[in-house]
């Protein structure tokens, strides 16, 4: 059984937390304006990873597309 409150812990002590509330306000704007995400992801035009945010833009991917991408030797993104 998953221990929620030991990933939230955890989530807030590798600082991912604010990232994860970006993505959250993202899919939560495109709700609101009536938007059908249903089989889509919701990519953000410059990744959070790499200093994005949801001002820099959002669009609707297929899963496939959003959740690969090339890789340095060291694991990060290109």
């Amino acid at each position: 059984m998953r221990n929620y409150k030991q990933e939230y812990k955890t989530q807030k002590a590798r600082d991912e937390h604010p990232d994860r509330m970006e993505r959250q306000r993202a899919r939560r704007k495109l709700d609101a304006e009536g938007v059908n995400r249903v089989g889509k992801d919701v990519a953000h035009v410059k990744a959070l990873s790499k200093g994005g945010s949801n001002k820099d833009g959002v669009r609707l991917e297929a899963p496939s597309k959003n959740r690969s991408f090339k890789r340095k030797s060291d694991g990060s993104m290109k």
